[in-house]
């Protein structure tokens, strides 16, 4: 009776150590590092010990785990040892069903529940213990050990550190978060703006060839300057003499200098400035920094054989991260406009993810970047004005084309008895 006395103040125990670990768990891995700074500023007891965790999740997440599993394998082995010797095989199995239950309700919901409703206090109460586990060297080395082990058996992944969290998982996260109210919706579009953002190349955000507004190097200053001011901006490209080579960029502040000074016939040639070069598909994220080093605004998008594909500028890249950014020169038409009765135009222009997520499509990617683009794709050819085909439970007609350019899209929703299975490209 002594031994089993034991054995069940081992498993409660166990039990105990294994709810309060799943707490910690849940509160340590919901706090964001600005929080803990917050709770260090206000010198909450534990506050320190907690900035500290938080700011490398790495290093205790992996150890935690690893004890919340050896408690639940450890007491359900224990249960399974008392239950045979005094209920016999049968009775292993009715206990193992009470012991499920128990551990779901006692061991995990329970006090991740309460982690979820009292963050801060299940923090500051979790962090030094958690501290104390992660430090342990036994502790770590076997967490260690058991991670790399667990990356060599997964193919093509080779030793990594471990655990990781997906881009896909972040912006779950983030809609949670929203939905909760925990932040708000511009915030959550801002976080998925930022993670999209390092995955986006240059040809899909550059001003396209066919929309640039260029000058000729041999043009005079007034031209030039009568060009600039329609367009309402402040940089040209000057060609030289075709627009696969760009001699320069010309700025507006220099041709109304040279205005001032009398020199409104002089070929725009003598006014150039540098123009960068960049390949169509340089990621973003690199190109921004060296913008912003480099002190250029403006740069030229080139493809694989040097030909020129378009244009981009730093409003571009930023307009990736906080939105469009619209000014008192900007006239362009909207890029969706609702009609209702599951109607939607849309530009030709606009990308395939903004599609996507504005009318909550499923559109694929390939070849293409632009809903024009891909309606070309499905159709085979250049469409004429007001063709149309089918794609899901979607129709697409080309409601406007312009020469060999597809300006506005019309989307219509189908009936469901009428939908055909999609068309992959």
């Amino acid at each position: 009776m002594s031994a089993d006395a034991a054995l069940v103040v081992a498993i409660v125990v166990l039990v105990g150590l294994a709810a309060f670990l799943a707490m910690a768990e849940t509160s340590l891995t919901r706090m964001t590092p600005t929080r803990a700074a917050a709770l260090r500023a206000e010198h909450r007891r534990g506050g320190e010990t907690l900035a500290r965790l938080v700011d490398h999740p790495e290093r205790f997440l992996g150890p935690l785990l690893l004890v919340v599993l050896i408690c639940q394998l450890v007491a359900a082995t224990l249960v399974g040892v008392l239950a045979g010797r005094h209920f016999g095989p049968a009775g292993v199995a009715a206990v193992a069903a009470g012991e499920v239950i128990v551990f779901f309700a006692l061991a995990e919901a329970a006090p991740k529940t309460w982690a979820v409703q009292h963050h801060d206090r299940a923090a500051l109460l979790a962090a030094p213990v958690v501290t104390t586990l992660a430090g342990l060297p036994f502790l770590r080395l076997v967490t260690r050990a058991l991670i790399g082990l667990a990356n060599v058996v997964l193919p093509g992944k080779g030793l990594r550190q471990g655990p990781f969290v997906s881009e896909a998982e972040l912006l779950a996260m983030a809609d949670v978060a929203a939905e909760q109210e925990v932040i708000e919706r511009r915030e959550r579009a801002w976080i998925r703006s930022t993670i999209e953002f390092g995955d986006t190349v240059v040809r899909e955000v550059m001003v396209p060839r066919p929309d640039m507004v260029t000058t000729r190097a041999t043009a005079t200053v007034q031209d030039a300057m009568d060009v600039a001011m329609a367009a309402g901006l402040s940089r040209l490209p000057a060609l030289d003499p075709s627009i696969d080579d760009v001699a320069g960029l010309v700025y507006a502040r220099d041709l109304m200098r040279a205005q001032r000074e009398g020199r409104s016939a002089e070929p725009v040639r003598r006014l150039l400035r540098p123009a960068h070069v960049v390949p169509e598909t340089k990621r973003i994220a690199e190109l921004l920094p060296e913008m912003q080093q480099g002190r250029f605004h403006m740069a030229i998008v080139v493809d694989e054989y040097g030909s020129t594909v378009g244009l981009v500028t730093i409003e571009d890249l930023v307009e990736e991260l906080v939105g469009e950014i619209a000014d008192e020169y900007d006239v362009e038409e909207p890029l969706v406009e609702p009609h209702g009765d599951g109607v939607m135009r849309i530009s030709g222009r606009i990308r395939i993810d903004e599609v996507n997520d504005l009318l909550g499509l499923d559109l694929p990617h390939g070849d293409w970047d632009t809903a024009a683009g891909f309606l070309c794709a499905l159709l085979g050819h250049l469409p004429a004005e007001g063709e149309a085909i089918d794609y899901g439970n979607h129709t697409l007609r080309a409601e406007r084309v312009r020469g060999r350019r597809v300006g506005r899209i019309r989307v219509t929703r189908r009936a469901a008895a009428q939908a055909r299975p999609d068309i992959h490209a």
